[in-house]
């Protein structure tokens, strides 16, 4: 069977962390806690899942109007180049956007880049392009699918592009995040914002991960493992790790491409705060753009700082989320990976320390 990634708010929905009292940071959020909350940017999933083996997809960030003609700037950071970010070189040259950034499953990728392309080419002002650069993003979700059966075709890039839409922005097993595995958990597509004071001026900065990932989950500073949870640990070993984390940051700051790579390196060291290992195998990446470069006075380099915080906060947050939203998923081979359970997460955290790491240093929820 093939669908389309569920709303949000779809019957059975697992919470996500700031429903649970679970707060990061002291900067508010936007109205939905998502990427979305960027004026100008919308996401859209296409999940393919034929079971037991296949469990995956392709989730689409659409900044609006960006174009060839219309090039937005743009940074990216490599934590860990153990992965295949189309796009990277002529980004991180000129640092401009051409295309909205997909992201999906590691052999799926080539795919997607050209289905992007065909897209693009048939959009308004781009009827003369000649020269596109396509920007996509994988994780190896082949713990629970089929990944050489190359799942993801044309037409689901076009379905995820076509639908993409602001407001709430599903999570969990949906899009590109159907098959993936962090620390432990079954993980996915995860997604945060916060708005942030730079020069008197309020700006929103939103992100959105793909987490697949190996290390120790830590939330609010404490160690949280399957065994911890009462459940067997789900997937690769340390030994045989197929992990990455793509992380996409947007801002309706005005900011350079210099300054959007600065923006970038933060969203990638952020997920040493959910205990990433950042292994031999996993491809850490972060790719960051501007909505607005032309909004008003430049922001200078000496006031971001709390931007960068808001982004630390943000992709921490957002991980917590793709671990929340996921559910058990058995797959490929008979593999299965348990969700991190909500109940169980939330009473260790108000009853005391706990796993192997002993004493947390984290805070407790908000009530």
């Amino acid at each position: 069977m093939e669908d389309l990634a569920p709303a949000p708010s779809a019957p059975g929905a697992r919470r996500r962390a700031r429903d649970l009292g679970i707060v990061i940071g002291r900067a508010a959020t936007g109205p939905f806690d998502a990427i979305t909350d960027v004026p100008g940017v919308r996401v859209g999933h296409t999940t393919v899942r034929r079971p037991p083996g296949v469990h995956s997809g392709v989730t689409a960030v659409v900044p609006d109007a960006v174009s060839p003609r219309t090039p937005l700037p743009a940074g990216v950071f490599t934590g860990n180049g153990h992965g295949k970010l189309i796009g990277t070189t002529q980004l991180a040259e000129l640092g401009t956007l051409e295309t909205p950034v997909l992201l999906t499953s590691t052999l799926s990728v080539f795919r997607v880049a050209d289905a992007l392309v065909g897209w693009m080419l048939e959009r308004p002002g781009c009827e003369r392009v000649q020269s596109l650069n396509p920007v996509v993003g994988e994780c190896n979700d082949g713990f629970l699918s089929d990944i050489r059966a190359r799942p993801v075709h044309e037409e689901h890039v076009r379905a995820a592009l076509d639908a993409a839409s602001d407001g709430p922005v599903a999570e969990g097993c949906v899009g590109a995040g159907t098959g993936t595995v962090a620390l432990g958990f079954k993980a996915g597509i995860g997604t945060a914002s916060r708005t942030a004071d730079l020069a008197g001026r309020r700006f929103t900065t939103g992100v959105l991960v793909q987490a697949n990932f190996g290390g120790t989950l830590r939330v609010l500073g404490r160690t949280v493992t399957p065994g911890s949870m009462g459940l067997e640990a789900g997937g690769p070993t340390p030994e045989g790790e197929t992990g990455s984390c793509m992380i996409v940051v947007a801002t309706d700051a005005p900011l350079d491409a210099r300054q959007l790579t600065r923006v970038a390196r933060r969203a990638v060291f952020a997920l040493a705060r959910s205990g990433a290992a950042y292994s031999h195998g996993s491809g850490d990446y972060a790719v960051a753009f501007s909505t607005r470069p032309g909004a008003g006075v430049p922001v200078a380099d000496a006031e971001l700082g709390p931007l960068f915080e808001a982004v630390l906060d943000g992709v921490e947050e957002a991980v917590l989320n793709s671990l929340l939203a996921a559910r058990t998923t058995t797959g490929f081979n008979g593999r299965t990976a348990p969700a991190l359970p909500a109940d169980r997460l939330l009473s260790a955290l108000t009853t005391g320390p706990f796993g192997p790491g002993g004493p947390g240093s984290g805070g407790t929820p908000r009530p």
